[in-house]
This record gives C-alpha cells, sequence and structure tokens, in this order.
C-alpha cells in the first residue's frame, strides 16, 4: 500500500510531510513561544535565570531588587527594611566581592534550584552549595527567602561575626637587637563632654595647648556617637611618667611637655589614657634611616589595592620602614562565624590566621650612629660608617635632623612648615647624595694613576710653587697650594695635600684613561646597595671637555661628585688587597662578605698608597694628624672642596671631608667612617671634622 501510494499519490504524500512538518513547527513555536514568556515575557525568567539574578544584586547592594524578587508571605512576612537591614550587615559587613554563581539542577516539580556560590571577604573565600525554592504565580516565578540563604544553616536568631586579629608590625633592630623602632606608649588626650564645664573657654584653651583648632575639637564632639560619658579623643602626646611629674626631668623639652600635661590635666573633662604607637627610640639621630608610619591616605589606598590595607592601616613613609613596608606591614588575622541568639558559636565560615610582621635586623650600631649626630647634629653634614672588611654598615648620619616620633604623634600645619621652610633642610638625607669631595679624592687618583702605569710612587714632580699651570693656554687660571716641600713625591703629596701635584698626576693620566679607570669603578651608575644612593659623576657630561676640568680632577674638583658610601666602598680597597666590598645593610648571624669590584687595584698599588695614607695620619706635618693615637694605626685624607660660582668667585662655600680607617687587618673593632660638613669655610676646613670624627673613634676604641 505505502508503495502503491509513494508512486500515485505522491503530491498527496508531499501535502501529508508538509503538514506533518507544520504541524511540528507549531508545536516547536509553541514550545518557544513559552520559553521567550519564560525568560523575556512580562518580564518574568526562571528559576535559574532568577537566582543568578538576585545573586548580581548583592554585588551591587540593590537590596530592594532583591526584595521585590521575593513572595513575601512565603518568606515570613519579612518587611523591606527589616530584609535590608539584614542582608546590608551582613554582607557589607563581611566586604564581599568577586560573586560567582553556578546553578547546578533544577527540580522543575518542586521549582527548586540547586547552585553553588562563592565570594571573597575579609576572612577569604567563602563557597557554599545551597538549594533555593520558588512559586508560580501570575507575574512569574517569586522566590521563598528565609535566612539560610544568606548562608546555610544561618536561623532568624542568629548573628554573623567579624572578629579581627590586628598584625603586630615587625620591628626594626640594630645589628645587637635594639629597638630602632617598635612598639612605644603614649598619652590619647580626650575629653568626656559631660565633664566639661566652661565649654568655650576649656575648648579654646585645650586648643592651645594642644596646637590644634577649636573647631576640630568642635567638630568630634558633635560626632554622632558621642555621648555625655564618653571618652572623645583629640591627639596623641608623648607619655610622661608619674615619677617624671614628681621630679622633672632635666630636659628643656621634657619640662616643657610636663608643664602641658599638668595644664590639660587641671582643666575639667580632659583625660589621658595610654595607647600604642609606633616608637623610634634613636629619634632624631636615625631618623632619616628610619623614616616613619602614616596613616593611610585615599592615594596609597588606590595604589596598593589588594594588598589588605584599610582606612585603619599604617604606612611606611620614608627610610627603612618604606624599604621593608612589606616585610614590616604582616597580615591581620580575620574569622567569620555564626553565632547563636545567646552568643555561642554555631559554625565557622572563613578564616585567616593573622601574620605578624617581620623583624628586620640592620647592621647598624646604635651607639655609632648616636655618636656620629651628636657629633654633627647642628651642622649640615653626613657621615657613613662600615667594617671594610665585610662591607657591614654600621651608620648613616644625616644632619640636622627632625624627630620622626613627631609624625606619629600628629604633626600641626605650623610644624609642618616650619621643618620645610627651614633653610638648613632638616628633612633632606644628604648621606644619599653626591658631592665634591676635594682632596679625600687623591688617594684614588694616587692608585688609578700607578696602576695606569702613568707615573710611579719615587717620580719627583718637581717644586712649582704655590701656583701653578700647564702652559699659559690655561689663562688666568692657576692650581694654587698650601704648601711647598721636597721631594715632591707621591707620599709627600698626600701628606702634605699638594693640589699641583695631583692636577699634574690626573694630565698624567689622561682623560680618556681617567674616564675609564672611573667608569670600572662604578661611576655613573647605580651602588648595589638596599638603599637607593645618588650615582657618582666625573663630568656633568658624558666626558672631561677640557685639559683644566681634568687638572682639578686630579684634586677632587672640577665636576667631580661622588656619594660617601661609595667613597667608603673605594677606601675599603685599601684593607682588602685592592678589593672593593660590597655594602650591605642586612644583619646575619654568619656575614658572609661578597666583593663589589674585585682586584680593582693591584696589591702592590695598595701597599703604597695605603702607607702614605697612614702618614696622614701619624706624620706631624700631615693634614690629618689632630686624628692621631699612639695604641692603634689609623690611616685616611682630609678634603676642603670649594663650591663656587666661578673660577675666581671668592664668596663660595667649602665642604670639609675626613675619611679615616683602621689601618691594621688585626684590630678588633674595625672601623671605616667617611664625613663631610658643608660651610666649614672660617671654621677650620677639614680640621672641624677631623677634631669631631676623632671624638667618635676614640668612644669607638675603647
Amino acid at each position: 500500500m505505502k508503495g502503491k501510494n509513494r508512486v500515485k499519490y505522491n503530491n498527496k504524500i508531499t501535502i501529508i510531510f508538509i503538514g506533518s512538518v507544520f504541524a511540528a513547527i507549531i508545536i516547536i513555536s509553541a514550545v518557544v513561544c513559552k520559553m521567550i514568556v519564560s525568560h523575556n515575557g512580562n518580564g518574568v525568567d526562571t528559576p535559574q535565570k532568577l537566582i543568578v539574578k538576585y545573586m548580581n544584586y548583592i554585588s551591587s547592594r540593590e537590596y530592594e531588587q532583591m526584595y521585590n524578587m521575593l513572595n513575601v508571605q512565603a518568606s515570613g512576612n519579612i518587611g523591606l527594611e527589616d530584609f535590608v537591614k539584614r542582608n546590608s550587615a551582613i554582607y557589607e559587613g563581611l566586604e564581599i566581592k568577586d560573586m560567582r554563581i553556578e546553578v547546578l539542577s533544577y527540580d522543575k516539580q518542586q521549582n527548586a534550584v540547586t547552585y553553588k556560590s562563592s565570594f571573597a571577604t575579609v576572612a577569604g573565600k567563602i563557597s557554599f552549595e545551597n538549594k533555593v525554592l520558588f512559586l508560580e504565580g501570575e507575574n512569574g516565578y517569586e522566590m521563598i527567602w528565609d535566612d539560610s540563604l544568606i548562608f546555610p544553616g544561618l536561623d532568624a536568631a542568629d548573628k554573623v561575626r567579624v572578629s579581627t586579629t590586628k598584625a603586630d608590625r615587625g620591628q626594626i633592630l640594630d645589628r645587637d637587637g635594639r629597638v630602632l623602632a617598635g612598639k612605644g606608649t603614649a598619652s590619647s588626650v580626650g575629653i568626656v563632654p559631660g565633664k566639661l564645664e566652661n565649654r568655650e573657654q576649656s575648648i579654646t584653651q585645650i586648643a592651645e595647648l594642644l596646637e590644634i583648632k577649636p573647631e576640630d575639637i568642635d567638630k568630634k564632639l558633635s560626632a554622632g556617637w558621642v555621648k555625655d560619658d564618653s571618652f572623645v579623643p583629640l591627639k596623641i602626646i608623648p607619655k610622661i611618667h608619674e615619677i617624671e611629674f614628681i621630679s622633672f626631668d632635666s630636659n628643656e623639652e621634657n619640662i616643657l611637655e610636663q608643664e602641658r600635661q599638668k595644664k590639660l590635666l587641671n582643666i575639667s573633662g580632659v583625660m589621658m589614657s595610654d595607647t600604642e604607637i609606633r616608637e623610634y627610640p634613636l629619634g632624631e639621630a636615625a631618623a632619616h634611616l628610619i623614616g616613619y608610619v602614616q596613616n593611610v591616605t585615599a592615594e596609597d589606598l588606590e595604589k596598593h589595592s589588594g594588598e589588605s590595607y584599610t582606612e585603619n592601616s599604617v604606612i611606611g613613609k620614608n627610610g627603612m620602614e618604606s624599604l621593608f613596608e612589606r616585610e614590616l606591614k604582616g597580615q591581620d588575622g580575620c574569622r567569620i562565624y555564626i553565632v547563636y541568639a545567646d552568643g555561642n558559636e554555631k559554625q565557622e565560615l572563613a578564616c585567616i590566621d593573622v601574620q605578624h610582621g617581620q623583624n628586620i635586623k640592620l647592621t647598624i650600631d646604635s651607639n655609632l650612629q648616636t655618636e656620629l649626630f651628636e657629633q654633627f647634629k647642628d651642622d649640615k653634614s653626613c657621615s657613613v660608617a662600615i667594617n671594610p672588611y665585610t662591607g657591614e654598615v654600621l651608620a648613616l648620619v644625616s644632619t640636622p635632623s627632625y624627630n620622626n616620633n613627631n609624625f606619629i604623634m600628629g604633626l600641626s600645619n605650623e610644624q609642618w612648615n616650619t621643618l620645610n621652610e627651614d633653610e638648613n633642610k632638616p628633612m633632606y638625607n644628604r648621606y644619599r647624595q653626591v658631592w665634591c669631595p676635594g682632596s679625600t679624592f687623591k688617594p684614588i687618583i694616587a692608585a688609578i694613576g700607578l696602576e695606569a702605569g702613568a707615573f710611579n710612587s719615587e717620580e719627583n714632580f718637581g717644586n712649582s710653587g704655590l701656583s701653578w699651570q700647564k702652559d699659559s693656554s690655561w689663562g688666568s687660571y692657576y692650581v694654587t697650594t698650601l704648601h711647598t716641600y721636597e721631594p715632591v713625591t707621591l707620599e709627600n703629596a698626600l701628606i702634605y695635600s699638594d693640589n699641583i701635584y695631583f692636577a699634574k698626576a690626573a694630565l698624567k693620566i689622561g682623560s680618556a684613561e681617567l674616564e675609564k679607570r672611573l667608569t670600572q669603578l662604578e661611576f655613573n651608575k647605580e651602588m648595589p646597595f638596599e638603599i637607593t644612593m645618588q650615582k657618582s659623576q666625573y663630568s656633568n657630561s658624558e666626558r672631561m671637555e677640557t685639559e683644566i676640568q681634568l687638572a682639578d680632577s686630579g684634586y677632587g674638583q672640577g665636576q667631580i661628585l661622588i656619594n660617601p658610601l661609595h667613597m667608603a666602598c673605594i677606601y675599603s680597597a685599601f684593607c682588602n688587597d685592592g678589593n672593593i666590598i660590597k655594602p650591605s645593610l642586612i644583619y646575619k648571624e654568619e656575614m658572609v662578605f661578597d666583593y663589589w669590584i674585585s682586584n680593582a687595584f693591584s696589591n702592590e698599588t695598595v701597599n703604597i698608597v695605603l702607607e702614605a695614607m697612614k702618614k696622614v695620619i701619624n706624620n706631624p706635618n700631615g693634614t690629618g694628624y689632630a686624628a692621631h693615637r699612639d695604641d692603634i694605626v689609623l690611616a685616611g685624607k682630609t678634603g676642603t672642596a670649594e663650591i663656587k660660582s666661578a673660577k675666581n668667585d671668592t664668596s663660595g662655600t667649602e665642604l670639609g671631608w675626613f675619611a679615616v680607617f683602621t689601618a691594621d687587618n688585626t684590630a678588633e673593632r674595625p672601623l671605616l667612617i667617611i664625613s663631610m660638613t658643608e660651610d666649614v669655610k672660617e671654621r677650620g676646613g677639614s680640621g672641624y671634622v677631623v677634631k669631631k670624627d676623632r671624638i667618635v673613634i676614640d668612644k669607638w676604641l675603647q
């Protein structure tokens, strides 16, 4: 039958086939239409789509939109206000972000969607599987909500808690474990409003004593949380112990602080309470080295997004506090958990263990750091001290300085302006800069000349008197010196610090050779050191442009600029058979030293120069004789660098230098100090620096 009809009734069969397709199309269309209605018609979605939409509303904090998706009656008749309060308190309290949701299954009979939800919180990632029921109404599906939709197992009477364990910031220690930055105690000055008498007069008096504005106090007292018996903190000030109130510390600054605090406590309503702060025991003596922390700013939070900083965090702003911020900071601990109505814990949801900051131990010697500061605190100066055999940096001092503890207490605008407007620039870190080295550069020139074969140590350059020029092509320019002597050899030239000898030495070396040798000594390159130092240079351009500039470079003038730590490292070659030590700032129990530049000079060269540098200190004619000791051999070089706007300028200033080190490798406490002081003209030149460093050395070696 089928065979017959296939031939005879082909058109009919075709029609039937088409009709079948048409019917199928109608059926399919109906299904599609139903799906379209289900997804889009009248704003209605499937339960699967709805749960995703609901969760997305959580991320955008659109709590009213979430509420509008509920079947309120089936959800316990919860009101909008209670719903918003409950959800916002939990989700925002947990600081959720990066919401992810995956629909796992849909039970059509129960209208139940099983899904997996995950999101980041202050205590780490939370993820769970959950189920939500829907009711189908005239306008589509509506969600049945209860507290377990927030977290499985959460009941209406339960609460979600967040507890934070604050990480301790790591300490900064010196080589002997003495604290350079760590925990301290200060006094928080505040007002108990209900006890404040003569309000306007008292606020004016308090503001004056605390160096803040009366309107700032009024603003704090009018905050919404403040009650009559609240303690409203105003400012952090130094802690004064009771015994100091009785005895009155003899330090003038402490006396003034004691008097201020007595006046504050005599005002009704003023109270003080102990508060933990970051403290810097060495204060001014190490402020440039250690730096300070401050509360994070909006810019800090943006720059360090994702690094767990909050509005209550502090961050290193300078020095070691900034350099080692990542290590010192630590990671706050945080727990999210559910508690029953009675406060007992029900379930932990997430936990990040506290990670306290690491301690940073420096090679710095606090006593040496302090002593150098005390000697130069009234000068514009800088000093670096190293162990020349290990490269350990023992002191880094810049003066004048500032008290980094004041940044913790909070600087007034007046104090901040005073610091920044001070012509002596107490905030300026001088040991990171480069300076004209003057005659302290002569041993380096001597070593380069000997190494290059430009001259030998016994060669007599001839007595040219107190002024000299190569020839008439120099016009009116002469190199001058302070002493004449015979014979004019390398050793005597260093003892008497002869500018003319070293100008001639530089010409003998030649600009190309000198530039090459200084490049090998890492001029124009960054030092391998934790702190970024300005690069030393031999010229303002790529090369020494003139013969006069070359001659001036021989005695540390011209356009020679050197960083004090760089110079200290080069001087270490005279202790290490010609090898230049690599400086280090991080203390290691088992110190393994490393050379920065191996074989910078030959052993023969350094011995020749070293013997001459010993006589600079130990020969009565030597410019550094004021540092001479009978019990230990010191070596070194003085230097006075002229800073002037032109060659004929007579009103310029002078930099005084002294480089000194223990010359015997058996010394129990090896030391190399480089000190530079500005404005020593009319104050004894480099001799002013020698006398101060002598005091430091005596205390170091006693």
